[in-house]
């Protein structure tokens, strides 16, 4: 499926696209309300992720116009947290609202979300992650083990899901607070190994012995599979 991402913050359009090119996306960019309006047009996306403070053409303008000759699925970044704001990015044909700073695991669960409601998923497994013993329900924000409810914190099941969702890849402390805590005041580095401790503790059989949620000496943390 194919997502169109515009923003005229270009560093925010880098990580969102890192992001869901992970999870099997392909994504297009543009960088202002114009290229926003035209891309829509002619290169036919998914779904659109779109700013609302851009230059050129503001994103609820852009919203509005992309709503006169296509119906598919809108998400609006904004700066701004007032209800007023969202009513009117409702207003302009927009099918959801995210206030920055957001979690990236919050937005792609919202991307998942609208492309089942659209009806353009292909699989109804998408919204379920599993290896082994362990089960996300994606949709739910749900965490199993053998079948049974682990009781993850938010952050906690932002982990898993972000290393379940690259298995096998390393990733250091540092780069997992930059994606985890994306938009937050920089973490203790320490927040990671805390985290970590804590989902093993509840998802591995014997976390002293772990079979999934792995450590490479030196380097960081990542899933097995």
């Amino acid at each position: 499926m194919k997502i169109l991402v515009v923003d005229d913050e270009e560093l925010l359009v880098k990580g969102i696209r890192f992001n869901l090119q992970n999870d099997g996306y392909e994504v297009i960019t543009g960088f202002n309300g114009l290229d926003a309006v035209s891309m829509a047009q002619h290169m036919k996306p998914d779904l659109v992720i779109l700013d609302v403070m851009m230059p050129e053409m503001d994103g609820l303008t852009a919203c509005s116009k992309i709503r006169e000759f296509s119906d598919i699925p809108i998400i609006l970044l904004t700066a701004k947290a007032d209800d007023m704001d969202k009513l009117i990015g409702f207003d302009s044909g927009a099918d959801d609202y995210l206030t920055k700073p957001f979690n990236i695991l919050e937005l792609k669960a919202r991307v998942r979300a609208l492309l089942r409601r659209a009806g353009t998923a292909s699989r109804s497994d998408e919204n379920r992650l599993t290896v082994g013993s362990i089960t996300l329900d994606l949709d739910g924000r749900n965490a199993y083990r053998n079948g049974v409810l682990a009781d993850l914190t938010a952050k906690e099941f932002d982990v898993v899901e972000f290393l379940m969702r690259n298995p096998n890849r390393v990733y250091s402390r540092e780069a997992l607070l930059d994606t985890i805590w994306a938009y937050e005041y920089r973490s203790d580095i320490r927040t990671v190994d805390v985290h970590i401790r804590r989902l093993r503790e509840k998802l591995e059989e014997n976390p002293a012995e772990p079979k999934y949620i792995m450590t490479k000496w030196g380097v960081g943390y990542y899933f097995k599979k």
